[in-house]
């Protein structure tokens, strides 16, 4: 198969509509109306979908653009601090998506205390899965992110690159994204929508990055200094999300302080273990104003004090 495809699908004056930029949104647009349904059927406010939606664009953006500068061009950005905001030139590193995700929805849930950080992530996480695939077909269309030479009738020759027939890993990450999407719906839907908190976001980190690490072998090195590695720098940060993945899926998380502050007071009493109130990712649990909680007792005891 030759790939010959334009990176742009048409241009009006300065203003460019890219594959790959029309694949990031539509992403994001699918992953919108998807956590909106969960959102209906679980019972959840619709008004914090626009919240939501703004502070995982702004941290999947912002966090893919400095994983990329710090991990694979650091010298070069180090150099020239003000490189970094040219997005345009391109350079996003999706480890760094993901970690800026985490974090964008750690400030969600600070923000938006109705609803605890583990409850959350594991319905985010179903349809990050689908953005992950449509990133990489946009990788797919812009010729980036190339595989090794292969003599397989499945080879592709990115013309844009060059003559020689290559892995379409870019396409490979795709069709594992997705299967890794379907993986966690089943298990979301066979829990009856009710997983036990953080096992549905272990079980994309363990699945989806040990993925990763199988297709990076048959990808070209990013940059220059990976070709002197045993592992490139793709494996090397999957591996942290992996060893996380597993910690949550054997609910290592439930005995721990710090994490207890991202679970529900309803995943924490059917856990039978107590809840933190101070630290943790989220700020606030999903119930962590409820009857229940230190904030709800002291406004009983200021009720009590009023009358």
């Amino acid at each position: 198969m030759t790939w010959n495809v334009d990176r742009e699908i048409f241009s009006i004056g300065f203003f460019a509509l890219r594959w790959y930029s029309l694949f990031f949104a539509s992403g994001f647009v699918l992953g919108y109306f998807m956590v909106r349904e969960i959102f209906r059927a679980e019972g959840k406010s619709e008004a914090l979908l626009d919240s939501l939606l703004f502070h995982l664009v702004v941290g999947t953006v912002v966090g893919a653009r400095l994983g990329h500068c710090l991990f694979y061009e650091p010298y070069t950005y180090l150099h020239d601090p003000l490189r970094i905001l040219q997005i345009w030139e391109g350079g996003l590193a999706s480890h760094g998506g993901f970690a800026g995700v985490i974090v964008a929805l750690i400030l969600f849930c600070r923000k938006h205390q109705s609803i605890s950080f583990f409850w959350l992530i594991d319905r985010v996480a179903i349809p990050t899965m689908i953005e992950a695939a449509c990133i990489r077909i946009g990788n797919f269309f812009n010729s980036e992110i190339i595989g090794h030479p292969t003599d397989g009738p499945w080879g592709v020759v990115f013309t844009k690159v060059d003559n020689i027939a290559r892995h379409p890993t870019q396409l490979y990450e795709a069709a594992g994204y997705f299967l890794c999407f379907v993986m966690l719906f089943v298990m979301y839907r066979t829990a009856g929508r009710k997983p036990m908190e953080g096992r549905l976001f272990g079980a994309n980190l363990v699945v989806a990055w040990t993925f990763r690490i199988f297709v990076e072998r048959y990808k070209e090195n990013q940059v220059a200094f990976e070709n002197d590695m045993t592992w490139n720098m793709g494996q090397l940060l999957s591996v942290p999300f992996i060893l996380f993945g597993l910690f949550l899926l054997f609910g290592l998380h439930y005995k721990v302080p710090f994490f207890r502050r991202g679970l529900s007071d309803e995943a924490l009493a059917k856990a039978g273990v107590p809840r933190e109130e101070e630290g943790g990712p989220g700020g606030g649990s999903g119930e962590a104003s409820g009857p229940g909680s230190r904030k709800g007792q002291l406004r009983k005891m200021n009720k009590k004090a009023r009358t």
